[in-house]
Order: structure tokens, then sequence, then C-alpha cells
């Protein structure tokens, strides 16, 4: 049963992401050809600070799906509703403390970013595009984090999918009948409201959740224990782009929302992985199933490495070429930034990789035993990026991330080996070794080897092809002859899967 809802979760959430980068492509598109690099950069900008309310929710989104898991297995509603009483007072505090920050951001923004647009023109950007942020935060967050907990991600998944798909057509017709950017994304606020009131609606319905029932003084255990690691996290997704604000030219926001955005659509693609199998280890640790899960781990674990070096491996290959189709006629900035593409990368290559080990960190509640380092790692990237971006600009951030992401995924590998899995630190340092050397080797070699020429989606898409085809054929004989225990019991499961589906028929 967990490893059918495992499949349920991960194939939605690899279509929402599917969906989610192609039609995120297609709206920068519109706005950098329609509207201009600086409008672009402007729009990623105020994004990114709109991003940073959520550090006041201190990590608790984990800590809350930590303490669902245990109550969920043994279906105790009165728990499970006093969790989510607890959450949804929590976030909509979050929601109106948000307004006032708004209001601080109306204020400060405007004076620190280096464009030529006028006050009034950034302000109402700054209104509109936080019409959604807190929405998420009144209606949605507390929703979404109890389907992920009931192994049922996929459910929020499509719904995401539906107004991600309504979102992109809506940003297609208002940008054809020339509406200023602020009408634009409007429209596109209206559409992306729906998908926080309708997963809402769904969960009091289909579960009959009713949180006037749950305890009002309910206290979430280790609540404040997820608090550096969320830190860390919003360091590590935000920090490039606010750094780059306050120290570049806006049009330099751009050019690195470009790459990070291809870059982030791959990541979360990949992390559909660890998030459509997250809940099932997490009822693995909850019945204390040591053996159990040492042995699924080891399986995933080759899995997931061997097909996350694939991606990658493509991606340093590919994003060059990829950049110069997409943006194709934008002469108001450079973005063909090879350095740069190359370190950042290979960071968020190893950010990736790290993933199994964190999701093992969160679904084990360890959150108060991994803080310090969490710190460290902000502090790390935070301060190479502020130290190198007046020489290196975007290149420097880029370095900075790729350091804090070496570090961090060390010590992940060396806890989780310890503390969780109970194992000896060579099997999975080997593994993240392995993989550096298997991208490096194979997007060198395959990058210095070709002399084709990019000239349409087309050639790229071709072209993409074979250099996914020949990094999978060395990836996965290379990883079936060092692993080949672990393949061997990968083998096994899916024997077993397509001997029960046999059965059902």
């Amino acid at each position: 049963m967990r490893g059918k809802k495992a499949l349920k979760n991960t194939i939605a959430l690899m279509i929402k992401q599917v969906v989610t980068i192609v039609c995120g492509f297609i709206v920068s598109r519109i706005i950098i050809i329609n509207y201009g690099s600086d409008t672009n950069g402007l729009i990623s900008s105020i994004t990114q600070f709109l991003a940073y309310v959520s550090l006041l929710e201190v990590g608790i989104g984990p800590v809350i799906k930590a303490a669902l898991y245990k109550p969920i297995a043994k279906k105790d509603k009165k728990e499970i509703e006093g969790i989510l009483r607890s959450s949804e007072k929590f976030f909509r505090k979050i929601s109106y403390i948000f307004v006032i920050y708004i209001i601080i951001l109306c204020i400060i923004l405007p004076n620190i970013i280096q464009s030529d647009f006028d006050n009034m023109y950034i302000i109402s950007l700054i209104i509109i595009l936080a019409i959604v942020t807190f929405m998420e935060y009144f209606f949605g967050i507390t929703y979404t984090l109890y389907l992920q907990a009931e192994q049922k991600t996929y459910i929020s998944s499509y719904i995401q999918v539906l107004t991600t798909i309504l979102n992109a057509i809506a940003v297609v017709i208002l940008a054809s009948t020339n509406v200023n950017i602020q009408w634009l994304k409007l429209g596109s606020a209206i559409v992306l409201i729906f998908r926080p009131i309708l997963q809402n609606i769904y969960v009091h319905k289909k579960f009959n959740i009713n949180l006037k029932n749950g305890d009002e003084d309910y206290i979430i255990p280790q609540k404040w224990y997820g608090m550096a690691q969320h830190i860390a996290s919003i360091v590590h997704n935000n920090v490039g782009t606010v750094v780059i604000t306050l120290f570049c030219h806006i049009s330099e926001v751009s050019v690195y929302s470009v790459y990070i955005y291809i870059i982030s659509g791959i990541k979360n693609f990949i992390q559909s992985f660890s998030s459509g199998v997250e809940a099932s280890f997490g009822n693995m640790i909850a019945n204390n199933e040591k053996y159990n899960l040492n042995i699924k781990f080891r399986v995933y674990e080759l899995l997931y490495f061997t097909i996350v070096t694939i991606i990658f491996a493509g991606t340093m290959v590919l994003i060059l070429p990829f950049v110069s189709v997409y943006t194709r006629g934008v002469d108001d900035a450079n973005y063909y930034r090879p350095i740069f593409a190359y370190i950042i990368v290979l960071g968020e290559y190893i950010y990736t990789l790290r993933l199994p080990y964190s999701m093992l960190a969160f679904v084990s509640g360890k959150f108060k035993e991994n803080q310090k380092w969490d710190w460290v790692e902000a502090i790390i990237s935070l301060i190479i990026a502020l130290i190198l971006v007046g020489k290196f600009g975007i290149s420097g951030v880029a370095i900075a991330i790729l350091i804090s992401m070496i570090f961090r995924t060390i010590v992940y590998i060396v806890y989780t080996s310890k503390e969780i899995l109970f194992r000896k630190v060579h099997i999975g340092m080997r593994k993240f070794i392995i993989g550096i050397i298997e991208i490096l080797a194979i997007s060198f070699t395959l990058k210095n080897i070709t002399t084709l020429q990019m000239q349409s989606y087309f050639t790229w898409i071709i072209y993409g092809i074979i250099v996914v085809f020949i990094s999978a054929i060395i990836i996965i004989l290379t990883n079936s002859i060092i692993d080949r225990k672990d393949l061997r019991e990968l083998v096994q499961i899916a024997k077993n899967i397509l001997k029960r589906g046999e059965k059902i028929k």
C-alpha cells in the first residue's frame, strides 16, 4: 500500500513539475520579450523579497508533518485536528504580519533597486505579487502539509497543475492585448488564488476535518527546532537574487533568474522522488521498522543518485545552448555566462544529492540535532556571496552556493548514517564522490566533443536526447558495477511490484 501511494504521489509530482517548468518558461519568455529584461528582473527581485516572509514560519512545516505521521498511522482524529488547528492558527498570524511586511517593502524596495522604474511602478507590483502569498498562508499551507502526511500529495499536485495551466493561458491572452505588466500580474494572481481555496475545500469534505473540534491549546512538539534548517533553505533559495539586487543592476537579476529557473525546475522535478516517498519512510520510522528502512533506503538511494546524475550531467552540457535559443532576439542583457552556468549547475546538483538525507532527518523529527549545522550553512553562503559578488558578480554568488552545498551535504550524510540508518558513513560518501566524478567527467567530455550549433528548440531537443542517452548508458553501467548488491535488491522489488499487478488483474 505504501509503495502504491508513493508511486501515485511521485507521478503526480513529476507531472506537476513538468507543467510548472513548461508554463514557467512560456510566462518568463513572454515577459522578457514584451516587457524587457529589467521588468523580468524586477519581478524576480520582488518575488524573492516576498519569499523572505517565510522566515516567520521558523521551519514549522516539516515539524507539523513529522508530528502528523504517528496520529495518522493510529487514526487518532482528535490529535490530528489539534495539530491542524494549531497549524492554521500559526499560519494565519503570519498572513497578518505579512501585510505589515508588504508595507515595509513598499517603502524600502523602490529606494534600493538599481533601475529606471518610478516608485509607484515598483510599489504596485509589490502589492499585486503579494496577493497569492497572502492567500497561501491564510487558506492553503496547513492543508498542503496534511495531504503530504496522509500520502495524498497527488491531490494538491493536480490542483496546482490545473491552476498553473490556466495561469499560463491567462498570461498569453493578456500579453497579446498589450496590457501593462500590472494588469497582467493581477490577472495571474486571480487565477492562482484558486489553488489554496480548492485544496481547503477538498480536505474538509474528503476527510471530514473540523478544526473547531481540535484542541485550541495543542502544542506541536519541537515547534521551534526546524527554524535553523528553514532559514538555511531560505538563504539557499533566495540569497542570490537579493545580493545581486543590492549590488548589481536589475538586468543581472533577470540573467540570474533565467538560469536559476531552469535549474530549479529540474531540481523540483527530481525532488518529486523524495516527496513522493517521504511519507512512506516517515511511516516506517513511526513503526520502528529499522531493518526495512535501511534496506529500502539503500535501494532508493541507488535509484535516486543514478537518475539525478544522469539529469544533471545532461543539464551541465545543455544549459548554455538552451539559454542561447531561449533568449534569441533579446539584446538588452548578456545571457551567455559559461562560468556561472557550470558552477551553479554543480552547486545545485550537490544540493539535490543531499535531499534523501535531509528528508530522513525531517521525517525522523531530528530538527534540534541538526540546527547548528543549518546555521553554519546559511552563514557560509551569505558571507561568501557578499565577499565575492563585488568582484565576480553572479559567478561569485554561484561559488558561495557551491561551497555551502558541499559542506552541508557531507554533514547530512554523516549524521543520517550514524543516527538514523546506523550504517557506515563511507556507504553514502562513496556514492556522493562517485556522483561528482561522473557528472564532471561526462559533462565536460560531451561538451568538448561536439561542434553542433543550436539554431532552434528542435535542434536542441535532438542534441539533448543524444546527450542524455549517452550519459544514461555510462552512469547506469558504472553504478551497476559499483553497487551490484543494491541493484539486485532493486530488481527484486520491481519484480514483486509487477507480480502484485498481475494478481490484481
